[in-house]
């Protein structure tokens, strides 16, 4: 049995519930996006800057990031906990899995805010 020292949640109700929660807002955030397209057919960048400009539409985004990241640590560490057995191999999975998560979520920041 392998221990949930490193599963996101305290338990495995709350993983299930974080990885639903988090694909509902990533399906909602995508019919936006989509939506915007459909809307703006003859997109320009300064139409697609001015979009993204908008506080909301920067704080769904970043909520949408986050919750990408919260879905893929989930869904990862219930696959690399089923299937790689040796706890070294694992740990190391996993620990890559947490650097590139953590830089991708830090890289969308700095290009939503430009900071």
């Amino acid at each position: 049995m392998v221990a949930s020292v490193t599963n996101l949640g305290k338990s495995g109700v709350s993983d299930w519930l974080m990885q639903r929660l988090s694909a509902v807002i990533l399906a909602a955030y995508t019919v936006f996006i989509i939506g915007y397209f459909l809307l703006h057919p003859d997109l320009t960048y300064a139409q697609w800057s001015g979009f993204f400009s908008g506080t909301c539409v920067r704080i769904f985004s970043l909520l949408s990031l986050i919750s990408l990241g919260a879905h893929a640590w989930v869904g990862l560490w219930t696959v690399s906990t089923d299937y790689i057995k040796p706890t070294g191999l694992r740990l190391l999975f996993q620990s890559a899995t947490v650097v590139a998560i953590f830089v991708y979520v830090v890289w969308g920041i700095q290009i939503l805010w430009g900071v």
